[in-house]
């Protein structure tokens, strides 16, 4: 979920401050409690890290947090004509009993122009009227979950028509399973650990079963964000004794000290996106293979793209090694973590005594 581009600082001051003023401009979400807050909440001060800020009620909402019962945060006057715009249009779209009122039919109803509408929505909530729409379905869906529903019933009383989208959002959205989210999985643990490598800072992440996630950045705020982002339901724990191991095997493979991170995985992604990481896993080190390639050897030979858009994707970055795909001229093309680091990886790997052994802060 894409959170409102804001300026955090200021909010993050008015979230300190208490500051009333601040009331209907933004709301704060904390994300090892769940609940969203109105800046002027006298409630308990969460720590910056588990913070994130929405322009709109609206917005923190869809991102899967519930209003704080203390200061009611959606009771919150709006102080913005656009604001209030955005808010007439989420209640036509809440309000629709099955499929949700189309973009021209949405601008019609609150005086707008589709391209207006869409704009604020995405300015505002930072999804578009369809995005939002489905994120209230999701947002029942795991309600349904919750309340005991089965999974059938649930996904059809929130408007899917059919299990099988359910399950391709389930490990997105949920964290998890569906099955595994209805029975309480929702408080999940995943602890982390974060250091300093040749290619700036690496997070690694796991749930006890093995590795679900490793990040590389230059700062390991983002990187903390992104898996708060990959997993929304998980209890986020830092455990650098827990994860120093692993967290070490990285940066060993980063420094050019071994071939290639052995770690146990956890990964969530649907059956294809398995298939592709499964296939990523058999490229040796200091070999490459194009999208066309893995396409084929998974049996997908017209999938390249989807093949790129699951390199896109890979939560465990090196472990699962989509820095060894590369485009069909030859070049490294787009990488998640950065072209350059691409690069940078590649060359290590093609050159193992060049590889950097000193790391950068």
């Amino acid at each position: 979920m894409r959170a409102t581009m804001m300026d955090p600082a200021a909010c993050w001051s008015a979230v300190e401050a208490r500051d009333a003023a601040a009331d209907g401009r933004f709301v704060y979400a904390v994300r090892t409690t769940g609940v969203f807050c109105r800046p002027g909440c006298a409630s308990r001060r969460p720590r910056r890290e588990n913070v994130a800020f929405y322009a709109m009620p609206e917005a923190a909402r869809a991102a899967g947090f519930r209003p704080c019962r203390r200061c009611r945060p959606e009771a919150a006057a709006a102080v913005d004509e656009r604001v209030l715009l955005v808010q007439r249009a989420c209640r036509l779209i809440e309000a629709a009993e099955e499929a949700p009122p189309g973009l021209a039919e949405l601008g019609a109803a609150v005086g707008a122009s589709p391209f207006h509408l869409q704009r604020l929505m995405r300015q505002l909530l930072g999804l578009s009227p369809r995005e939002y729409a489905d994120a209230l379905r999701m947002r029942r869906f795991r309600a349904d979950l919750k309340a005991g529903e089965g999974i059938a019933g649930a996904t059809f009383g929130a408007g899917f028509g059919s299990s099988s989208r359910v399950y391709e959002r389930a490990a997105r959205e949920l964290g998890m399973t569906p099955g595994r989210f209805r029975k309480g999985a929702t408080g999940e643990r995943i602890a982390y650990a974060a250091g300093p490598s040749p290619l700036g800072r690496v997070l690694v992440a796991a749930t006890d079963r093995g590795v679900c996630f490793v990040a590389l950045g230059a700062e390991e705020g983002p990187l903390a964000a992104g898996l708060a982002a990959e997993f929304p339901g998980a209890v986020l724990e830092r455990d650098a004794g827990g994860l120093g191991g692993a967290l070490a095997t990285v940066v060993r493979y980063l420094e050019g000290r071994m071939p290639h991170p052995d770690l146990p995985l956890d990964l969530r992604g649907t059956a294809f996106q398995r298939r592709v990481w499964q296939e990523l896993q058999r490229i040796p080190p200091g070999a490459t293979a194009t999208y066309g390639e893995i396409a084929r050897r998974i049996g997908a030979p017209s999938a390249a793209r989807a093949v790129g858009r699951a390199c896109a994707t890979n939560p465990a970055a090196l472990v699962v090694p989509c820095h060894r795909v590369v485009r069909g001229d030859g070049e490294a093309g787009a990488y998640r973590w950065g072209a350059e680091r691409k690069r940078a990886l590649l060359a290590a790997e093609k050159e193992p005594a060049a590889a950097p052994r000193r790391a950068r802060a």
